[in-house]
């Protein structure tokens, strides 16, 4: 039973910026996920683990090809001759389910996460078939990345890339397929083993540095625990459970109240002058940080965002997004332009004239 029922995401200790960031991801998937940055044992998995029990049932296909009524508005092209026919009939293609948490091994490889031909198929009927990986059962769920520094860096790519576009291509000699693919991520990272390159991890939307717990009262509250939990999962985790419900209801409300929430330019502009003030390069800055500031007014139940919601989302939004050589490079490169524009002036100028 310790193995089935998670740690309860609000029996971690502390960690209050940890907690805010994916319960803030949760509500709105415009955030780009989370990256926990950390020393190991300060609770990234298990927070992780621990947040599907506060998110919604979502409808999960039916199909083996993951065709979905979305994507029938859209065209009949996108789904298959069989789920046309029973959408036309009025026939359900899917059906609702809690969300799972879907986690990478280390030692992953491309066909793992994009899929691949099935093996016994292909030996015992000498047919191609094709085996999904793990994006495809990651669908409508989360996707949790550990030790993400250490991932070969094509296969965070296309994780990346398939969280930003919301669908994943496999492409097998002349088979090509196209599924939907739109899931929580979060990654984490032991900045001792190693740093995530700086194009990747920009396309990560917040960022967490979660320190051990300086409280040697918290630390003995996090052994006391940890304790119950081995002795009795169950009664443990039931003594969450009130908790978890209303807060799992607030997270629902919000994510529907979301696509109401708008941003008023006196509280924008000031958000986009604090970035340029920071000479931070990447876009994504202000779209990570704003729409996390609409998902934090959307939890308040509110439907307008304040400059409250700028001030707790800022730091998550901007940190470790700031590149001192990316400042010199622009710098170095406007220098140049203006050398080569005075040597147009100078020289050509005078030619022509």
């Amino acid at each position: 039973m310790a193995e089935v029922i998670s740690y309860p995401f609000l029996a971690v200790v502390g960690q209050e910026e940890m907690k805010t960031a994916l319960i803030l991801a949760a509500i709105n998937p415009r955030v780009r996920g989370v990256l926990l940055v950390g020393p190991r044992g300060t609770g990234k998995t298990t927070a992780a683990r621990g947040l599907v029990d506060l998110l919604p049932p979502v409808p999960r296909s039916m199909c083996p090809q993951g065709c979905e009524p979305r994507l029938a508005a859209i065209s009949s092209e996108y789904i298959c001759p069989d789920c046309a026919a029973k959408l036309d009939a009025g026939e359900e293609i899917t059906y609702s389910a809690p969300m799972q948490v879907f986690e990478l091994p280390l030692n992953a490889t491309m066909d793992d996460v994009l899929g691949g031909p099935n093996p016994r198929i292909a030996l015992e009927q000498s047919r191609w078939q094709l085996q999904q990986g793990l994006l495809y059962y990651a669908h409508s769920n989360v996707l949790y990345v550990d030790e993400i520094n250490l991932l070969d860096e094509d296969i965070v790519n296309c994780i990346l890339d398939a969280a930003s576009r919301g669908y994943y291509v496999v492409r097998r000699g002349r088979l090509i397929g196209t599924f939907p693919s739109q899931f929580l991520l979060i990654g984490s990272m032991n900045p001792e083993e190693g740093q995530l390159r700086p194009q990747l991890m920009d396309r990560l939307g917040l960022r967490v540095v979660v320190s051990p717990l300086p409280d040697p009262e918290q630390r003995m509250e996090v052994y006391e625990r940890n304790r119950r939990f081995a002795d009795d999962p169950v009664s443990f985790a039931a003594g969450y459970a009130d908790e978890t419900m209303a807060l799992a209801e607030e997270i629902a409300r919000a994510k529907d109240l979301l696509p109401r929430v708008t941003i008023p330019s006196d509280i924008a502009r000031p958000a986009i002058r604090l970035i340029e003030s920071l000479k931070i390069q990447s876009h994504r800055a202000e779209i990570v940080l704003l729409e996390a500031s609409r998902a934090r007014a959307a939890a308040d139940g509110r439907t307008e965002v304040k400059h409250e919601d700028i001030n707790v989302t800022a730091l998550l939004a901007l940190r470790q997004r700031r590149s001192d050589f990316m400042e010199r490079f622009v710098m170095e490169s406007r220098e140049e332009d203006e050398r080569i524009a005075s040597g147009i002036d100078a020289i050509l100028g005078h030619e022509n004239g």
